[in-house]
């Protein structure tokens, strides 16, 4: 009789646990998604401003360049950033917003949101707002202008998982400025209303192509976040939930950060085009993704939009399942 209740307890109990068993999370870095490695490359600009060597990081394997050659992801690194060399009017010139900081036995990433000028008298005057970004694609380089800059990023990479969540470490600093500016190198700077914010916009897409090299998509998965306060400290394994379907009922839908086509976002087609993401509608909550976007910016408003002395850091990024 004490056998058979042993027997039962046993089957009670696993009953008991086995949901629980069953949810327990799994954790998956995004490559190089803990920011530990960085490439070094070591760009001379043009002698008529000045022919110093600027440092431009890029997320990837360790190692330094030394070259003006343009770049492109190396050792398997999804990582691009807003770090890049420009040749304008024939002037190269680089522009640096983001950063490896030194954080415990590592690294992580640091975002500035600064003003970046090049000024030659009677050929180039051009002063631009650069907000920090990092980003899961490319950069097509060497940057030629400011007009269309959204056009110059290969938005996103393939990806067919649904994870729960996202969770990372950051640290925010936020400007004292109550409003934004907007610089864009060739018109007057402007003030645009409102605070700025550093931001995470992460979208799962499900594209396709049609015989015209147009892409298309479906938003399956969302999730945006912006800080509006700055955090002394580090906020360790922040997680933040993957929303799927169409959410335009859902609690935690905001209009303003959430909507489709929030920016215009450009890839690469199968003709080698840079082409615009058009997003026409939501995709189901079981829907299979075919990309994902991601990115950590400084500033929220889009090209040259932003408030000089934002920093945003982060740091371990990963998925939860």
């Amino acid at each position: 009789m004490k056998q058979k209740s042993y027997l039962f307890c046993l089957i009670l109990t696993f009953l008991t646990c086995a949901p629980l068993m069953a949810q327990e999370e799994r954790v998956e870095e995004i490559p190089f998604g803990n920011m530990d490695q960085w490439i070094d490359r070591q760009i001379k600009e043009s002698g008529i401003i000045g022919g110093e060597t600027k440092h431009v990081y890029a997320i990837g394997p360790t190692k330094t360049l030394v070259s003006n050659e343009a770049y492109k992801n190396l050792g398997g690194s999804p990582w691009a950033s807003s770090n890049v060399m420009a040749r304008v009017a024939g002037i190269t010139k680089t522009n640096t917003s983001v950063f490896p900081e030194k954080r415990g036995n590592g690294y992580c990433a640091r975002m500035d949101t600064r003003m970046e000028s090049v000024k030659v008298l009677g050929i180039v005057n051009i002063t631009v707002l650069a907000a920090g970004s990092v980003f899961l694609g490319e950069m097509h380089e060497p940057i030629t202008g400011t007009k269309n800059p959204m056009r110059m990023l290969d938005t996103g990479i393939p990806f067919t998982q649904k994870p729960k969540a996202i969770r990372f470490d950051y640290k925010v600093k936020m400007s004292d400025r109550p409003n934004r500016i907007r610089a864009t190198g060739f018109s007057r700077i402007k003030d645009v209303e409102g605070r700025d914010f550093p931001e995470v916009n992460l979208y799962l897409q499900k594209r396709w192509e049609d015989e015209d090299g147009n892409i298309y998509a479906k938003r399956v998965g969302t999730m945006v976040v912006r800080f509006d306060k700055t955090t002394p400290d580090w906020q360790n394994n922040a997680t933040f939930t993957i929303l799927y379907g169409d959410i335009t009922n859902h609690p935690d839908y905001d209009p303003d950060m959430m909507r489709l086509q929030v920016q215009e976002r450009y890839a690469v087609n199968s003709k080698g085009e840079s082409v615009p993401i058009q997003e026409i509608g939501w995709g189901s909550a079981k829907d299979s993704p075919t990309h994902l976007q991601l990115q950590f910016t400084s500033s929220h408003g889009g090209a040259y939009i932003g408030s000089p002395g934002n920093s945003f850091w982060v740091d371990n990024v990963r998925f939860v399942y």
